[in-house]
């Protein structure tokens, strides 16, 4: 081998090393359009079979489908956010949140009784806190200045908010549009050769995400009707949306649960501070935790398994492991996109590898 070949060879692997560094920093520079691309495809495939049914039932043209199903969608968000105008409302009267020292005073308050009905006081708790190196009590080096910074900072996130909103609907219409415009683009990155199976993966892939998603809607609403049944019998104000919020949360697998849990139990004590709490606050919250406890027992052993079974052809146990691996390398965010990138990876892996042992076993259902 001669120096010169050597040295070519040096050379081609810097310039790849160099460019695919480049393509990373790209990528990241680019990371909120990604992000607008990722949720709008995500939109238009749980838009996809109202077109589809406004097309075929109805008999309406393509376009008119197209703009009838993002007038649905937004204003189904439009409803959603309208929905949380009572309940910012009535939690802003309920904890005083334009005066700090009086929120501090009724969180003082929830805790002294927390603590006396458990056959505490708090100076033993307050006792128990400084033994443990901590150098102010909890309650008493609470700082809620924080509240008026964020309140502040709401601007700039609605400011943010509205133009992916934007970016969000504008790219949804145009794949809602035109179907093909997603797959176009990806075939610009595949071989010739390798142009019809991709086709095949993407459309098979088009299908299994739609039924997911519409499932996962399907599995929200089942939470939702039970939340809202719960807070209603209680008697929590602005329950509709309390139960819609904490459904929501179920999106993120086995931690928004727990996240939803807690913020519906913390909005009951919330609502009723001031109240007794042994004869008011602690029966009611009692009465939401089992109903918290009744809807996770449907979710995890009625809903999940049908919705995950049917609709990307995967087992529960499957899922669940996927789930976990993507949680402990990617987060939350791991978690929320396990399932729809595992289906589309054995989609793919199927059409590529159809004869290898493994993807037999893993995509024999498919």
């Amino acid at each position: 081998m001669t120096p010169k070949i050597i040295s070519q060879g040096i050379l081609r692997a810097v310039g790849i090393i160099v460019g695919v560094v480049l393509l990373i920093y790209f990528l990241y520079a680019i990371r909120s359009v990604l992000a607008y691309l990722a949720i709008a495809v995500v939109v238009a495939l749980i838009g996809r079979p109202i077109v589809l049914f406004l097309r075929r039932k109805l008999k309406f043209p393509n376009l008119l489908g197209v703009i009838v199903t993002m007038l649905i969608m937004v204003g189904v968000l439009v409803g959603i956010i309208a929905l949380f105008v009572p309940l910012i409302t009535e939690q802003g009267k309920n904890l005083s949140l334009l005066n700090i020292d009086e929120l501090q005073n009724n969180l003082n308050t929830l805790y002294q009784q927390i603590t006396l009905y458990f056959g505490a006081s708090p100076e033993a708790v307050n006792e128990i806190i400084k033994d443990a190196d901590f150098e102010k009590n909890v309650f008493e080096g609470l700082n809620l200045g924080f509240i008026p910074n964020i309140l502040n900072s709401f601007v700039d996130i609605l400011s943010s908010f509205s133009i992916g909103l934007f970016s969000v609907l504008f790219i949804s219409f145009f794949f809602l549009k035109d179907s093909k415009l997603f797959q176009r683009g990806l075939l610009t990155f595949i071989p010739q050769n390798k142009e019809t199976n991709m086709v095949k993966s993407i459309d098979k892939i088009n299908g299994l995400l739609s039924r997911y998603f519409v499932g996962l809607l399907l599995q929200i609403f089942v939470l939702f009707v039970i939340y809202t049944i719960v807070l209603l019998i209680v008697g929590i104000e602005n329950a509709v949306v309390i139960a819609f919020l904490c459904a929501l949360f179920n999106i993120i697998p086995y931690v928004g649960p727990i996240i939803g849990g807690v913020l519906m139990i913390f909005l009951t004590m919330s609502s009723n501070i001031g109240m007794d709490f042994s004869t008011v606050i602690l029966p009611k919250t009692g009465y939401v935790l089992i109903g918290l406890v009744v809807g996770q027992l449907v979710d995890n052993f009625a809903s999940q398994p049908i919705i995950f079974s049917n609709s990307v052809k995967s087992h529960p146990l499957e899922i669940f492991l996927i789930i976990i691996i993507a949680g402990l390398l990617f987060g939350v965010v791991g978690m929320i996109v396990a399932v729809p990138g595992y289906t589309a990876i054995k989609v793919i892996l199927k059409e590529f590898l159809a004869e290898n042992s493994i993807v037999k076993r893993l995509t024999y259902n498919l």
